[in-house]
C-alpha cells in the first residue's frame, strides 16, 4: 500500500500572490497534506492548508538573501534541510510546485533531475532520509557561512580562494545563485552515489527551466510534456516576471496558469503578482499609496489594467476609462485597445454598471486615482493632458504619471499643483521619472467649477454653498467649518434625520448633487439635518464637535418626538458616534466601521490617512458611546472580515444586527441595485423596519448578479461542483450572468 506523504514549505514577505495560492491549493484539491511554515501572518492562505510556526523548525530572525537577486531562496534552502531533519517522511516543495496528483513515494528519497543528461538535480521537491548521509553532509556544509566550494563555476570558486586569502572571505548571500540548492544537492548526491535515487525529468520538471514561458502559452502546450510520471509540476516562479512585465500580473488568457487558476477557483485579481525581487510591477502601485478611499480610478490612454483590477479589488472603486489619442484627440470610434480592456475587466469581475468610458471632454469627471503611464509627458506631449486636469482633479486626487527628462511635463504640472519622484529609471538612455502628482487646491476648486457648471441643474448655483443655502430655504441653516458643513432643511415635522456625507461625492457622483439619503427623506416629509465631510476625515475634527455640543445644549433636538442618525462606512461610524448628542435617538448604520483607533482595533488595514487623528472623547468610540441611542441597527456583510470584526465590537442591548451575506462592503450601493434599498432605509428610519421584513426584503438577491457569482465560487471553492451546477442552472434560466455562464461552460469542460 502507498505511503501517504505530507509535504511542507516556507513562505516569508508578506502576501501571497496568485501563483502560490494555487500550487498550495492544489495539493489540497489533491487530499494531500501540506503545510505552510511562515515567520509572520499572511493573510490570504487557502483553506485546508496546514499553517505551522517557522520557529519550530529554525528559531531565527536572520533571513538570509541572495545580496543580488533580493531574494529569500537562500534562506529557504537552508530552512528545508532542517525541515526534513525535524520531520521525517515530509516532503519539501517550493511554493511555485504545482500538485498533478498526490506523491505517494515509498522510498524517503524524493528528488529529480531539473534538465536532459541526468546530472543536475533540482531541490523544489526534495524528501530524504532524516538520519541519511546526504542530509547531514548538506547540514554541515550550510553551517559555514563562509564556504569556499569547489562545485562553484571554476571563475566564482577562484574568487572565492582569492577572497579568502585577502582576508575577506565572501559571505555565503555574496555566491553563485543555488550554492546550497541545486549545485549543493547536485554534488553531493553524485559525490556519495546517490544520483540514480534522482526521478527522471518527467516527475517534476517536464518543462525545464529553459522551456519555462510554455506556461504563459497555450494550456495545451504544457499538457504536450506531462506524464502519467508527473506527480508534482514545478511552475518556476521566474514566469512571474513576464506575467509582471507583459501581462499586468495576471495568467495570460488561455494559458496552463489561467485554465488551472480556474481549475481552483483562485482569483487572480485578488492577489495579483505584484513584483519579482527588487523589480516592482505597476500593479503594485496601489500598495504604494496611503489613500483610505478611492470612488473612481481613472486610466489615461488605456495603459494601466493591471492598476485598474488591483485598484478595484482594494477599493471596490468606480473605473473611468479614458479613451484619448496620443495626439490628444478625441476618436470618433472606440480605440482599437478599448474592447480588450473591457473584456478583461468583466472577465475579472468588475460589473457593468462600475465601468465608464470617456469618449468626449463632456464625459470626463472627477477621479480620485488617475494613471497616466507611458502617456502624456512621457511618449506623447504633456499638453494633452490639459483636459483631463481641467475636468478630472479633486481635493484629494493623486495622478500617478510618467515624465520623461526634457519633456517639459514639470513646468506644465507645475501649474495645476506638485509632483514628488516614486521612482526612476533608463529607457533609451534617457531618464523617466514615475512621479505622485497632487493638485493645488485652487485647481481642484476650478475643476469642480467646470463639473458643476457642466452638470448643473437649469436654475439651480453651481457650487455647493449655493446649493446648501437654496435647500435651506428662509427658515433652514447652513453652518460651515474648513472641511465640514452642518446643512439644516426644515419641512415642519416631528421627526429629524441626521446624515453623513461626503461633500465631493455628493457634488461629483450624484445627479441631483444632494446629500446622501437627500430624496426619501424629503417624500417622506421628514426634517433633515445633513453633515457633509470635505473628504475622508470620520469628522474627527473639534468643530464639528462644538456643533453637536451646541445642539445638544441648545434644545434642537427637544422640539422633535422621533430622531435618527443615518450613514453608511464613515457615515455609519459617524451616526453612531455622534448620537450622543441626542440620548434615545435610533441609529441606522451601514457598514459602520467602530473607531479606527489602532489601540482598539489593531486588525483595521484600511483607512490609513485617518489612523493619527484622535477618536477620543464622548464621540470617539462608536460602539461604546452609542450604548445611549434608543436602537441601534447596524447593516453589514458577515463574510466581509473588516466589516464583521467592527459590529462584533457593539455589544449593547440596544443593538440589531441585520446581516446581508456576500453583499459587499459597499452594502448601500448593493441594496440600491437590488431595488430594495429605499424600503429597507425608509422602514429603519421610521422605526417599523423587523429582522424578518428585511430578510423577506433581502430574498431579492436571488437575482442580483454580484450574489450570483459570490455563491457560485463559494460552491466551487468548497468542492462542491454539482451545487454550483443547481446553482449555475438557476440563474441562467431565469436570465443572463456572463461570469457564470461562462464558469458553467468552463466547468463542463473540464469535467468531460
Amino acid at each position: 500500500m502507498a505511503r501517504k506523504r505530507e509535504v511542507g514549505t516556507l513562505w516569508i514577505g508578506g502576501g501571497l500572490s496568485w501563483m502560490e495560492q494555487l500550487c498550495l491549493k492544489s495539493f489540497v484539491d489533491a487530499g494531500q497534506k501540506i503545510t505552510l511554515f511562515h515567520y509572520e501572518d499572511i493573510p490570504n492562505v487557502p483553506e485546508g492548508v496546514i499553517l505551522r510556526d517557522g520557529r519550530e523548525i529554525l528559531d531565527t530572525d536572520n533571513f538570509l538573501k541572495y545580496e543580488k537577486k533580493d531574494s529569500f531562496a537562500l534562506f529557504a534552502d537552508l530552512f528545508r534541510l532542517h525541515m526534513i531533519h525535524k520531520c521525517p517522511g515530509m516532503i519539501w516543495v517550493d511554493t511555485d510546485v504545482y500538485c498533478q496528483r498526490p506523491m505517494d513515494y515509498d522510498s524517503d528519497y524524493v528528488m529529480g533531475f531539473e534538465l536532459p543528461g541526468n546530472r543536475r538535480i533540482n531541490n523544489a521537491v526534495l524528501g530524504l532520509p532524516a538520519d541519511s548521509d546526504l542530509l547531514r553532509a548538506m547540514l554541515d556544509f550550510t553551517a559555514d557561512l563562509y564556504p569556499k566550494p569547489d562545485f562553484l563555476p571554476k571563475e566564482d570558486h577562484e574568487a572565492c580562494l582569492a577572497a579568502a586569502a585577502a582576508g575577506t572571505p565572501l559571505h555565503v548571500s555574496q555566491l553563485t545563485w543555488g550554492v546550497w540548492g541545486p549545485l549543493m544537492v547536485t554534488h553531493f548526491a553524485h559525490k556519495l552515489g546517490l544520483a540514480d535515487k534522482a526521478l527522471p525529468l518527467p516527475a517534476f520538471y517536464p518543462v525545464p527551466f529553459p522551456r519555462r514561458l510554455e506556461f504563459l502559452r497555450r494550456a495545451e502546450v504544457v499538457d504536450m510534456s506531462v506524464s502519467d510520471e508527473t506527480t508534482a509540476l514545478h511552475v518556476w516562479a521566474s514566469n512571474k516576471r513576464e506575467i509582471g512585465l507583459r501581462h499586468n500580473g495576471m495568467p495570460p488568457p488561455g494559458s496552463w496558469f489561467d485554465r488551472a487558476c480556474k481549475a481552483h477557483d483562485i482569483q487572480p485579481g485578488k492577489a495579483m503578482i505584484k513584483g519579482r525581487g527588487k523589480h516592482q510591477f505597476d500593479t503594485a502601485l496601489v500598495e504604494q499609496l496611503d489613500l483610505e478611499e478611492v470612488t473612481r480610478f481613472g486610466d489615461v490612454g488605456g495603459n494601466a489594467q493591471g492598476v485598474a483590477i488591483a485598484a478595484y479589488e482594494r477599493w471596490d472603486c468606480d473605473i473611468l476609462i479614458i479613451d484619448i489619442t496620443g495626439r490628444g484627440q478625441w476618436p470618433e470610434r472606440p480605440s482599437r485597445w478599448l474592447e480588450g480592456y473591457l473584456t478583461m475587466l468583466r472577465d475579472h469581475g468588475v460589473p457593468e454598471e462600475k465601468i465608464r468610458v470617456a469618449a468626449t471632454a463632456q464625459d470626463l469627471t472627477g477621479c480620485t486615482l488617475i494613471c497616466n503611464l507611458s502617456g502624456f509627458g512621457d511618449i506623447n506631449k504633456i499638453s494633452h493632458l490639459e483636459p483631463v486636469l481641467q475636468r478630472c482633479l479633486m481635493p484629494d486626487t493623486v495622478m500617478i504619471t510618467d515624465i520623461r527628462k526634457g519633456s517639459g511635463a514639470y513646468p506644465f504640472l507645475n501649474r495645476f499643483g506638485s509632483c514628488d519622484t516614486l521612482s526612476t529609471r533608463k529607457v533609451d538612455d534617457v531618464p523617466v521619472t514615475r512621479a505622485l502628482f497632487r493638485p493645488t487646491a485652487e485647481a481642484a476648486v476650478q475643476a469642480a467649477g467646470l463639473r458643476a457648471e457642466q452638470a448643473a441643474v437649469p436654475g439651480e448655483p453651481a457650487d455647493w454653498a449655493g446649493i446648501a443655502a437654496m435647500l435651506a430655504g428662509e427658515k433652514g441653516w447652513v453652518r460651515d467649518g474648513d472641511s465640514h458643513s452642518f446643512l439644516f432643511v426644515p419641512r415642519g415635522s416631528d421627526t429629524l434625520v441626521v446624515t453623513f456625507d461626503n461633500l465631493d461625492i455628493a457634488m461629483t457622483k450624484r445627479e441631483d448633487r444632494r446629500p446622501w439619503g437627500y430624496g426619501f427623506i424629503e417624500k417622506q416629509g421628514w426634517d433633515m439635518l445633513g453633515v457633509m465631510a470635505n473628504g475622508w476625515t470620520w469628522y474627527r475634527d473639534p468643530w464639528v464637535h462644538e456643533q453637536f455640543d451646541d445642539l445638544a445644549t441648545s434644545a434642537f433636538f427637544d422640539g422633535y418626538k422621533r430622531v435618527v442618525f443615518y450613514g453608511a462606512s464613515m457615515g455609519g461610524y459617524a451616526a453612531c458616534a455622534f448620537s450622543p448628542a441626542c440620548p434615545g435617538a435610533d441609529v441606522v448604520a451601514i457598514s459602520p466601521q467602530s473607531t479606527l483607533d489602532k489601540t482598539l482595533v489593531p486588525w483595521e488595514t484600511r483607512y490609513h490617512t485617518a489612523w493619527d487623528r484622535d477618536f477620543s472623547g464622548p464621540y470617539g468610540d462608536a460602539a461604546e458611546v452609542s450604548k445611549a441611542a434608543g436602537r441601534v441597527i447596524l447593516l453589514y456583510d458577515p463574510y466581509e472580515p473588516l466589516d464583521s470584526g467592527h459590529v462584533a465590537r457593539f455589544t449593547q442591548g440596544n443593538v440589531l444586527k441585520l446581516r446581508a451575506p456576500l453583499m459587499g462592503h459597499r452594502l448601500g450601493s448593493s441594496l440600491q441595485q437590488m431595488g430594495v434599498l429605499s424600503k429597507v432605509t425608509t422602514g429603519a428610519l421610521n422605526g417599523t423596519l423587523t429582522e424578518a421584513e428585511f430578510y423577506g426584503l433581502l430574498r431579492a438577491r436571488k437575482g442580483f448578479a454580484r450574489y450570483q457569482k459570490e455563491l457560485f465560487k463559494r460552491a466551487i471553492a468548497r468542492g462542491r461542483p454539482d451545487l454550483a451546477r443547481r446553482i449555475g442552472r438557476f440563474v441562467l434560466t431565469r436570465g443572463g450572468n456572463r461570469f457564470i455562464r461562462k464558469s458553467m461552460a468552463e466547468l463542463e469542460t473540464a469535467e468531460g
